[in-house]
C-alpha cells in the first residue's frame, strides 16, 4: 500500500500532539498538573508513537516509546515530578518536532536520538517519594507494581448473558471509567474486525483509532497497542472506549475505514454504576437500604422494560462539534473567486446606474446583499483563532527565563481572539521579537528587581482583542522600562538627531525613536533579543501586514507595545480618490475625516504647510508631489478637499483632487519586480475595469 497518501495527515495530527506535549509539561512542571496531566501527556506520546510506527518512522516511535517508559514510572509513582525529568522530556520533544519538520521538507525523519534514548533509559533512580495519594497507577492497559498486587475484577456479576465481558481492569482504569461516567460519559466495548484480506491491518487499526479519538478517548485494548501496532493479532481486536456520543454514532464514525468488517459495540455503563454503588456499600462498611435494588429491578420498570442509567440522560450529553478539515488552498482559491465576484458587482452596479431598466436596480440590491454575505461566510471560514500563534511562547518564555537566571511569569489573554490566516502566518516573528526584547532587556533580574522594591517574578503580559474591524495585540512587561534620556543620547551618537531636534521632541516622540534602524540601548548584543538587529524590523514588518505598532513606557514601572492589524488583508473598504486623470485608493481604517477648505486657510511653519482644524495644528501633504502626479489647474482649485489619516497618535492631512466615494475593494498584490514601492501598498480593479493602486498609509507617515 502506498503510504504517502497518509503522510499530510499524520504531520498535521504530529504537529498537534507536539503541541499538547509541550502544554502538558509546563502545566506539569508549575505544579498545576496531577495526574490528569501525566495521562494527557502519556496518551500523546503514545498516540504518536502509534502513528509513526504505521508510517514507519520507526526513530520517532523508538523515542515516543522511551518517553512512555518514563512517564509510565511517574504515573506509577516510582520517581516524582522533577525539573531534570521535565528538561529531559522537553528536550526529547524538541527532537520529535525536528525529526516531523524534516518529513514536511520532505526527508525521512531520521536524527540522531541514541543520546536521549540512554537518557531515558538510565533515568534517575526511583524516588523514595511517591506522588500524592490516590494518583498512583498503570497506564494502557500495563499494572504497575502495586496495581499487579491489587484485586482485578471480571465485572460480569449480575449481568445478562449477553453484556458478559472477559475484559479484566485494573484499578487505575476502573476509578478512570467510574469518574468519566459520574462527568456524563458512556462506557463501550467495542470489538472490531478486520477483512481477512487486508494487506495492512496495522494501518487499519490506525485509522479506527483515529476516528474513535475525534469523538471519546481510548481506555484499554486487547491486545496491547504495541501488538496491534506489529500486528500481533489475527482478525479482531477489543476496545474500551469513554465518550459523550452514542453507540450508534460511534458505529457509524468506522463505517467509511475500508476493509473493516461490521463492528460490534455494548454499552457497559450500568456495570461500572452498579459496581461502584456495591463497593460504596463495602467500603463503608454499612448495611444496604430498607429496600435494596438488585441489579434486575434496577434496570427495569414496573413494566418490565429496560431503562438506560438515569445518571447520564441522553439531553443532557454536551454535544461534540462536527468539523470538516479543508486545505488552506482551496480556501485561498474560493477567497479569489469571491473577490473576482465582488469586482464584478462593483461593474453591475455602474452599468445599472447609467441604465434605464426597471427592474435591474431591484435585481442589483440582492445580488449586493448575496454577495456581501458570501463575502461574510468565508472571511469567517478564514478566521484563526490567534491561539495558533500564542501556544509557541509559553515554552520559549520558560526557557529564556532558564537561561538568563530570571523568574518569569506569561499570561495570555484573549488567545481566543480570530484573525485572518494569512495575518496569523505573519505576524509571529515580529511578537517572537518583541517577546524576547522584553524578557532580556526589559524585566530585570530577581536582585534587581527586589532592590527597586519589586517581586522577585517578573509579570509578562501578552493579549489580543477587537476594536472594530481591526485586531489589537500587546505585548507588556512590568519591567525597568525605557529611558529616554539613553535613547536620546544614542540617537545623537547615531547622527539619527540633531541637537537642536533633540531639545524639542517630546517624551512619546523621543520613545519612538527606539523604532530607527540601528538604534538600540542594549549594552552588548545577544543571541536572545535580535542579535543587534533593531526594532525597526518589527515595525516594518507590521507595517507591511498594513498595521501599525505603537510604544508606551514608564522608566521603571514598564513598556507596553501596541500592535494594531486591519482583520484580513484581502478585501477592504476605501475611499477612491482622484489625482489628475488617476484614481487611487486609501484604506478607510486609516482614515479619521475628510474635509474642505479654502487656500487661503492654509498657512506655512518652517515651509511646512498647516492648518488650523478644530484648534488643532495638522501639516499637510499634497499626495500629486509624493506620488509625482502633475497637479490640477489653478483655476479649478476652489476648494481644498483633504483627507485627514492617521497612524496611532499621528494624523497628517493629504489634500487630493476630488473624492469619489467610499468603495469595497479587493487588493491584488503588484509581484516582485513592482513589491517595493514607496507609498504603495498594492493595487485594485474598479468597477469600470480600471486599474486602482492602494496608497500604504503607514509607510507614507
Amino acid at each position: 500500500m502506498d503510504m504517502s497518501q497518509y503522510r499530510g495527515m499524520f504531520l498535521e495530527e504530529a504537529r498537534e500532539h507536539l503541541q499538547k506535549l509541550n502544554e502538558a509539561l509546563l502545566e506539569l512542571e508549575d505544579s498545576h498538573g496531577g495526574r490528569t496531566t501525566l495521562d494527557e501527556i502519556f496518551r500523546s506520546a503514545h498516540t504518536l508513537k502509534g502513528m509513526s510506527a504505521t508510517m514507519g518512522y520507526n526513530q520517532i516511535a523508538e523515542l515516543t516509546h522511551g518517553m512512555e517508559d518514563v512517564l509510565q514510572k511517574l504515573r506509577s509513582g516510582d520517581i516524582e515530578v522533577s525539573t531534570d525529568i521535565v528538561d529531559l522530556l522537553f528536550k526529547c520533544v524538541d527532537s520529535l518536532d525536528s525529526m516531523v519538520n524534516d518529513i514536511t521538507e520532505g526527508g525521512s525523519g531520521s536524527k540522531p536520538v541514541g543520546d536521549l534514548l540512554q537518557r531515558l533509559k538510565s533515568g534517575p533512580a526511583p524516588d523514595t517519594v511517591p506522588l500524592p495519594a490516590g494518583t498512583a497507577g498503570a497506564g494502557d492497559g500495563v499494572p504497575g507494581p502495586e496495581a499487579n498486587e491489587s484485586r482485578k475484577d471480571h465485572l460480569s456479576e449480575g449481568l445478562e448473558q449477553n453484556q458478559i465481558i472477559s475484559v479484566e481492569f485494573n484499578e487505575y482504569e476502573k476509578n478512570l471509567i467510574k469518574q468519566a461516567i459520574d462527568q456524563g460519559f458512556q462506557c463501550y466495548h467495542l470489538v472490531v474486525n478486520i477483512d481477512k484480506r487486508c494487506v495492512m491491518k496495522s494501518a487499519r487499526a490506525f485509522m479506527v483509532f483515529k476516528k474513535l479519538e475525534e469523538i471519546g478517548e481510548i481506555i484499554k485494548t486487547i491486545p496491547s497497542v504495541q501488538d496491534i501496532e506489529e500486528e500481533k493479532f489475527e482478525t479482531s481486536f477489543e476496545l474500551i472506549i469513554i465518550s459523550v456520543e452514542s453507540a450508534e454514532v460511534i458505529r457509524n464514525s468506522l463505517i467509511s475505514i475500508t476493509e473493516l468488517l461490521e463492528p460490534h459495540i455494548k454499552s457497559i455503563t450500568g456495570v461500572f454504576t452498579n459496581h461502584a454503588k456495591r463497593d460504596s456499600q463495602e467500603d463503608e462498611g454499612t448495611k444496604p437500604p430498607v429496600q435494596p435494588k438488585t441489579p434486575e429491578n434496577d434496570d427495569k420498570t414496573g413494566n418490565g422494560k429496560r431503562e438506560e442509567p438515569a445518571a447520564c440522560p441522553v439531553q443532557s450529553r454536551p454535544k461534540a462539534s462536527q468539523t470538516v478539515r479543508v486545505d488552506t488552498a482551496r480556501l485561498d482559491n474560493l477567497m479569489n473567486l469571491v473577490g473576482e465576484l465582488v469586482i464584478n458587482k462593483g461593474r453591475l452596479e455602474q452599468i445599472g446606474r447609467a441604465s434605464e431598466l426597471p427592474d435591474l436596480p431591484e435585481t442589483l440590491e440582492q445580488m449586493d446583499r448575496v454577495t456581501s454575505e458570501l463575502q461574510n461566510v468565508v472571511m469567517k471560514v478564514r478566521m484563526v483563532p490567534i491561539d495558533s500563534v500564542f501556544c509557541r511562547f509559553p515554552r520559549m518564555v520558560r526557557d529564556l527565563a532558564r537561561d538568563l537566571g530570571k523568574e518569569i511569569e506569561l499570561v495570555i489573554e484573549g488567545k481566543e481572539t480570530e484573525l485572518d490566516r494569512t495575518v496569523i502566518d505573519e505576524i509571529g516573528d515580529p511578537l517572537v521579537h518583541l517577546l524576547r526584547n522584553s524578557i532580556d532587556h526589559g524585566i530585570e533580574e530577581p536582585a534587581a528587581r527586589v532592590a527597586a522594591g519589586k517581586s522577585e517574578q517578573g509579570r509578562l503580559t501578552l493579549s489580543a482583542r477587537h476594536e472594530g474591524n481591526n485586531v489589537v495585540i500587546e505585548v507588556a512587561d512590568d519591567g525597568k522600562g525605557l529611558n529616554p534620556e539613553e535613547i536620546k543620547n544614542k540617537a545623537l551618537e547615531k547622527g539619527l538627531l540633531l541637537p537642536d531636534e533633540a531639545e524639542e521632541l517630546d517624551h512619546d516622540s523621543i520613545i519612538r525613536l527606539i523604532m530607527q534602524p540601528g538604534l538600540s540601548t542594549a549594552e552588548k548584543v545577544t543571541d536572545i533579543s535580535g542579535r543587534g538587529v533593531g526594532l525597526d524590523a518589527v515595525k516594518n514588518k507590521i507595517e507591511t501586514l498594513s498595521g501599525s505598532i505603537s510604544i508606551n513606557s514608564t522608566p521603571g514601572e514598564g513598556t507596553k507595545f501596541k500592535i494594531q492589524l486591519p482583520l484580513t488583508l484581502a478585501i477592504i473598504q476605501a475611499l477612491l480618490v482622484k489625482l489628475e486623470a488617476e484614481t487611487y485608493a486609501i484604506p478607510l481604517s486609516f482614515i479619521a475625516e475628510t474635509t474642505s477648505l479654502m487656500p487661503e486657510q492654509v498657512n506655512k511653519i518652517q515651509d511646512q504647510e498647516v492648518i488650523l482644524l478644530r484648534g488643532d495644528v495638522l501639516p499637510l501633504v499634497r499626495l500629486h508631489e509624493i506620488l509625482q502626479v502633475p497637479p490640477a489647474d489653478v483655476h479649478r482649485e476652489e476648494e481644498i478637499n483633504v483627507v485627514v489619516v492617521k497612524k496611532g497618535e499621528k494624523r497628517v492631512g493629504l489634500i487630493v483632487d476630488i473624492l469619489i466615494g467610499q468603495q469595497e475593494i479587493v487588493i491584488k498584490p503588484l509581484g516582485k519586480l513592482l513589491g517595493n514601492i514607496p507609498v504603495i501598498a498594492g493595487g485594485t480593479i474598479l468597477g469600470n475595469g480600471q486599474v486602482s493602486l492602494i496608497i500604504d498609509v503607514a509607510g507614507l507617515l
